[in-house]
């Protein structure tokens, strides 16, 4: 005889509602915070109308219908679409990640995936809110907004692994955890209803790792993170309108995200949510490659000069790296896609010997056809340096070390060149931010008007005019 279920529902997660009140502070962080997250949120734009010049990118974007138009739509920089704040959501996560030349975090993922659901809720709030009579958004709100995001995808991405394989989901899931509990807030809802969107948000279902495992690596990688921001987005606004959550929806025995697709393990948070994430994030500055491969990209690129004419006399290229690039972008045989390319630790510092610098385009067929880069490819030698890995996992050194060295037929080589931390790294900020700016500049160059550009370029220099502009007119201003 069975025994009937009791019915009898507990109290929320306590992590849904540590979520939801850290979401509900109005402010968090200070002027450091609010300061890098202008320099993110500069970076994601440039990234942005780049991914503008690449065909697979823009056949992705506008209304899932053609010629929909949305009254007070959310609008999309660099194009004309204007759309309802759940496509636009998409569209600009679909834009800032595609390129994977957008900021990062140590543990993984691309805090800046959650700018589509936030830019794009802003924008829709200012439009409805002004047709009403009422005050818009301002910048300053996104900045929040952002800080609250980063902090909910990296500090969990601290503590758990999602995309290791006994798990095997893509990482994204957390996109959608964060995006999903600061745009409620962003739609006036309170603790609960922001525990209601969250737990939506947890029980929803989640996409597998596969799209970024060879041999399967393909372009879904690049758009994933828009999925989950749109997705999010979704979720708020039903919330809004009175769906119910869930409240065990973490820890609930048997049908739990726990116990169904996290193995039993309860998730881990490793810190109070503040502003830590924002204040130590990690950009991707020179090269676009996945993070691993950062800093072995810059030792290719620097030991070009002393290879580009030797070229037919390399022996074998030594290259040290930590466990976790080892295993997850050292890669022979096809590379059939730029997908696998971007994500192979080999494709990458053969582009770097060769060309002496690595761009969006070597990632494209044209460039991958030059035989000389499986050639490089073919005699290389990538080993674990378990000085590396330990420093790599150390959370006081964080490093992401790798080397490269060069030897030749007639018995000669290069130096070894080792690079700790990539030019985007916290430790090398004031090395890296002027850079930054000057990507950013050149990106705006990709789709604005040079007028345009120097308007664009002034104003995200300046952090007081930017807080204070309101979100429709800044959005108007980065559309063409």
């Amino acid at each position: 005889m069975s025994t009937p279920v009791a019915n009898t529902r507990s109290k929320p997660d306590p992590l849904l509602v540590d979520i939801a009140r850290y979401v509900s502070r109005k402010n968090v962080g200070g002027p450091a915070a609010r300061k890098l997250a202008r320099y993110c949120l500069m970076d994601a734009l440039g990234c942005a109308l780049q991914a503008l010049t690449t065909p697979d990118c823009i056949k992705l974007l506008g209304p899932v219908v053609p010629g929909i138009v949305v009254p007070n739509g959310a609008r999309v920089p660099g194009t004309q679409f204007q759309l309802d704040p759940v496509t636009a959501a998409f569209n600009i996560s679909c834009l800032i990640r595609w390129l994977d030349f957008s900021d990062t975090w140590w543990t993984g993922g691309h805090p800046s995936d959650n700018l589509g659901g936030i830019l794009a809720t802003a924008d829709y709030l200012s439009r409805t809110r002004l047709a009403r009579g009422h005050k818009p958004l301002a910048m300053r709100d996104v900045f929040t907004a952002m800080i609250k995001a980063y902090e909910i995808q990296g500090v969990l991405s601290e503590g758990n692994s999602f995309d290791r394989p006994e798990i095997g989901l893509d990482s994204v899931l957390l996109v959608k955890f964060a995006s999903a509990a600061v745009v409620t807030q962003m739609l006036g809802g309170s603790v609960d209803e922001i525990v209601n969107a969250v737990s939506n948000a947890v029980i929803d279902g989640h996409p597998l790792n596969i799209y970024r495992k060879m041999p399967n690596a393909g372009p879904r990688k690049s758009w994933a993170a828009a999925d989950a921001s749109s997705r999010a987005v979704w979720l708020s606004l039903t919330t809004m309108r009175g769906e119910m959550g869930y409240a065990n929806a973490f820890t609930a025995k048997t049908w739990g995200f726990q116990d169904v697709l996290y193995k039993g393990r309860p998730l881990e948070v490793p810190r109070s949510f503040g502003s830590y994430v924002m204040e130590n994030i990690q950009f991707k500055i020179s090269y676009p490659a996945q993070r691993h491969a950062q800093t072995a990209a810059e030792c290719a690129v620097r030991l070009h000069p002393l290879v580009r004419h030797r070229l037919d006399e390399i022996e074998k290229i030594e290259m040290h790296t930590h466990d976790l690039a080892l295993h997850m972008i050292s890669v022979t045989g096809p590379l059939p896609n730029f997908a696998a390319r971007d994500h192979c630790l080999q494709y990458i510092v053969a582009v770097g010997l060769l060309d002496g610098d690595i761009t969006n385009a070597s990632y494209e067929d044209v460039h991958a056809a030059n035989p000389q880069i499986d050639a490089l490819r073919s005699k290389m030698v990538v080993s674990e340096d378990r000085r590396y890995t330990r420093d790599y996992q150390s959370l006081a050194k964080r490093s992401n070390l790798n080397s490269v060295q060069v030897f030749f037929k007639d018995g000669s080589k290069t130096p070894k060149v080792e690079i700790e931390y990539p030019i985007g790294d916290p430790v090398r900020r004031n090395e890296g931010l002027p850079l930054l700016e000057k990507k950013f500049r050149n990106n705006l160059a990709y789709r604005l008007p040079a007028r345009r550009n120097a308007r664009v370029a002034a104003l995200l220099g300046d952090q007081r005019a930017l807080e204070a502009m309101p979100v429709n007119e800044f959005m108007d201003l980065m559309a063409i």
